[in-house]
């Protein structure tokens, strides 16, 4: 995964789009910041099983870590720290003016007192609470990873002062996020395999912008997964990059304080030519159609083993911008719209009605 994001720098910085003004290196979270949200049991204990090199059966059973979901590796509790400080000097940045992209951050799934889903810790719960913590009083958090945001959500559920907004394949791991979650200040919008890029756009137009418009957030964290693209080996979500970038510039229209994270990715074709096309479209600058010969190297020798090389798109290699991919929006999406939207309406405390790179 750190090779992923490495190469989305190394095409930014082949473009052009990227230079020293706009990147900021960042630092490990401190213990007594990680137990700020975790607890400090959990902490001690990945701590401890990273330096050990090795996972006691009682540790691994009590907090998930050293499984096939959370592996233990070298070096683990200092990415998963340095994860977190990211988030934290993100949502900084952003409370200055800046609109801050941390593409390694985005784990979502990361519990309070355990692992989960190859997330360790939660940096986007650090951004909220960052912003939290500096008078913000309504964080919009919109997560369009194909997984449900599950550990965020949870963080926050009884926090009035955040709204929780997943977009997410229906009957895929964690197997959570109905849409008729009874909880105000919740909006889970779980959709069938093949979601197109006309159904983000009927989701984005009739669901996610109008509850952003009358809960008037004053600060914003957003998480990009990009197994929600078209090819990924572990979504049925069959979105083009172009659709996303489309669905991120309605939402930072909203004009406050914005953190855009990355989150899960199993392509290394698509998650690199769509977080680096992300930074191009934040910062306003211009996709070629055709990449220069240097970034079309970079894609050529990338690898993996989880995407057969009969399935390759040859555009992957060429260019940043997907094709479109427009379809039907079918009764399945329209109804957990309805539905989903109502529920989170439903008593919540709505204004209308009660290292990383920095633009």
């Amino acid at each position: 995964m750190i090779v992923r994001h490495a190469a989305v720098m190394d095409l930014a910085r082949i473009m052009g789009w990227l230079g020293e003004r706009n990147f900021r290196d960042t630092v490990p979270a401190t213990v007594e910041q990680l137990i700020e949200f975790h607890d400090p049991a959990y902490v001690e204990a990945l701590q401890y099983a990273d330096a050990a090199g090795r996972v006691e059966p009682g540790v691994r059973s009590r907090y998930n870590i050293g499984t096939l979901e959370n592996p233990l590796f070298p070096g683990l509790f200092q990415r998963a720290a340095m994860t977190v400080g990211g988030s934290v000097l993100a949502a900084g940045l952003a409370l200055e003016g800046h609109t801050a992209f941390h593409p390694s951050g985005g784990t979502h799934h990361g519990r309070r007192d355990r692992a989960s889903g190859f997330c360790y810790f939660n940096d986007p719960v650090f951004a909220i609470r960052t912003f939290l913590a500096n008078e913000r009083e309504r964080v919009l958090y919109v997560d369009l990873d194909a997984h449900h945001g599950d550990g965020v959500e949870i963080a926050f559920a009884n926090e009035p002062r955040v709204t929780t907004v997943s977009v997410h394949e229906e009957n895929r791991w964690p197997y959570s996020g109905a849409a008729n979650s009874s909880r105000p200040g919740i909006c889970n919008l779980p959709v069938p395999k093949g979601f197109n890029d006309s159904e983000l756009d009927w989701l984005m137009r009739r669901a996610v912008l109008p509850l952003a418009g009358e809960w008037q957030p004053d600060a914003l964290v957003l998480c990009c997964g990009a197994d929600s693209l078209a090819g990924d080996p572990l979504s049925g979500m069959m979105l083009s990059n172009a659709a996303l970038w489309d669905a991120v510039s309605g939402l930072l229209a909203l004009g406050v304080p914005t953190v855009i994270l990355g989150g899960g990715g199993y392509n290394p074709w698509t998650v690199t030519r769509y977080w680096a096309g992300m930074w191009a479209r934040i910062n306003g600058l211009p996709i070629p159609a055709i990449l220069p010969p240097e970034a079309q190297a970079l894609l050529a020798d990338m690898e993996s083993e989880l995407v057969d090389e009969d399935d390759r798109d040859p555009l992957w290699l060429t260019s940043i911008a997907d094709n479109g991919n427009p379809g039907t929006v079918r009764s399945a999406v329209k109804s957990v719209c309805e539905v989903a939207f109502a529920k989170a309406r439903c008593g919540a405390d709505y204004a209308g009605g009660a290292g990383h790179a920095v633009a």
